[in-house]
């Protein structure tokens, strides 16, 4: 049987993608296993698509001075030593990394067993974990054009990011069902990430006078953000976050207010959805979400606003222009050769397993 190891954790979207091709995996025939850190949340994650799961020692290498620097290093060395047992007890063909820290022990112990390994980087320019991890790939896959320059001759692959399967199957009349919003009003589905952003949601709900006149709004403010003021508002649902019902929101939109992740942004290209993206600033970054976002606008996915501009009027002015624009943005996307990152990267991990 054909054996793959998966990696990479830390954050949901160093998880996502990898679950997201393990339909396709499966498949193909191949025997899937995931290497995280002990109690990561990927562990979790992971757990609940019933995939063999093995946790090892991670640290963080970080870029300014923090007490841990001293013994992080030492958490990465054992990871490795116990990355390279697991290699010769499991006999993967292939390794696959999404990045985040858990990862660098992985595909430094893959490229010491000799066995070909793909790495996947969601940002415009590599983090660090990918920066130390990507001299020991076979080949880098990446989401934007701009990456490539960034990455050894030869080893890049614009694949986009891995979407999963349920997302682009949304039913419009479960949302109504769920949501008890009508068919007489487009929808705009607002998603503030996983927590939520606050000036994202105070915005919004300042403007909504004035967006209800011709709209209907979906918000996922994170978690503790609801207003419990806006609960009867006409036209107005909010949710702390979605699981399963997301696919259903994402069906029923018509225009997406969004924060820049790499994964969020992907799905939305994915899902041919007109978008206004609304990076995370650099005072809270390191700036990657500004990149992409302006990545996007480029290829005429999406309309941009840079957080320290977000005003009412800004937000107003963004929603009239890309509603009045919806079908040039619905065709770039659609022209984009970014499509199927699934496809492009089994097929990816075929070819290299069998040289």
């Amino acid at each position: 049987m054909k054996k793959i190891i998966l990696t990479g954790g830390g954050t949901a979207g160093h998880v996502t993608p990898n679950i997201a091709l393990l339909p396709r995996l499966k498949e193909l025939g191949y025997d899937i296993s995931y290497i995280g850190s002990y109690e990561g949340m990927e562990k979790g994650l992971i757990e609940q698509q019933h995939i063999p799961y093995y946790g090892i020692s991670s640290g963080k290498l970080r870029r300014y001075f923090d007490p841990k620097n001293f013994s992080d290093p030492f958490k990465v060395m054992k990871g490795y030593f116990q990355a390279c047992a697991l290699m010769r007890k499991l006999k993967p063909d292939i390794v696959f990394s999404k990045g985040g820290f858990v990862s660098v022990p992985v595909v430094l112990a893959a490229k010491h067993a000799k066995i070909p390994t793909i790495i996947h980087e969601s940002d415009i320019t590599p983090g660090l974990a990918n920066r130390i991890a990507i001299p020991a790939a076979s080949r880098v896959c990446c989401n934007f054009p701009e990456t490539i320059p960034h990455l050894p001759e030869g080893k890049a692959v614009l694949s986009g990011s891995p979407i999963r399967a349920e997302l682009l199957h949304g039913d419009k009349k479960r949302a109504y069902t769920y949501t008890c919003l009508t068919p007489e009003k487009p929808v705009i589905l607002v998603v503030g990430g996983s927590s939520g952003s606050k000036i994202i949601n105070d915005t919004v709900r300042s403007l909504l006078p004035q967006i209800l006149k011709n709209y209907q709004v979906i918000h996922l403010c994170g978690k503790g953000n609801l207003d419990p003021t806006l609960h009867n508002t006409e036209g107005y649902v909010q949710y702390e976050y979605a699981n399963a019902e997301l696919a259903d929101f994402f069906a029923v939109s018509e225009l997406v207010i969004s924060r820049a992740g790499a994964n969020s942004i992907c799905e939305l290209l994915a899902l041919h959805k007109p978008n206004i993206l609304i990076p995370l600033s650099r005072n809270a970054s390191r700036g990657d979400q500004i990149l992409n976002a302006n990545s996007f606008q480029k290829q005429g996915f999406s309309y941009v606003i840079e957080e320290e501009e977000l005003t009412d009027q800004t937000l107003s002015e963004a929603i009239q222009t890309v509603w009045a624009k919806r079908a040039d943005y619905i065709h770039a996307m659609e022209s984009s050769d970014q499509m199927d990152a699934v496809t492009t990267i089994t097929n990816l991990i075929e070819k290299l397993r069998k040289h």
